[in-house]
């Protein structure tokens, strides 16, 4: 893997991990401040984060094995 290449799978990494936090405070606002009256809004918010959450794991799995090659 060329030092581009490392680069460019550091930058996802943070990128996702960035994504993925603020899905959760997207996530911590609702539970925090609207709910109950805004339950209905409470799947698809959870489905973002968990989205995220797994778009960051995989990103940090590509990160430690570029990082072990």
């Amino acid at each position: 893997m060329t030092d581009e290449e490392f680069k460019a799978v550091k930058k996802a990494e943070r990128k996702a991990k960035r994504i993925a936090s603020e899905m959760a405070m997207e996530l911590h606002d609702l539970v925090e401040d609207r709910l109950p009256a805004a339950y209905e809004d409470l799947p698809k918010i959870a489905q973002d984060a968990y989205d995220a959450c797994a778009a960051w794991a995989e990103a940090s799995a590509a990160l430690k094995a570029a990082e072990e090659a």
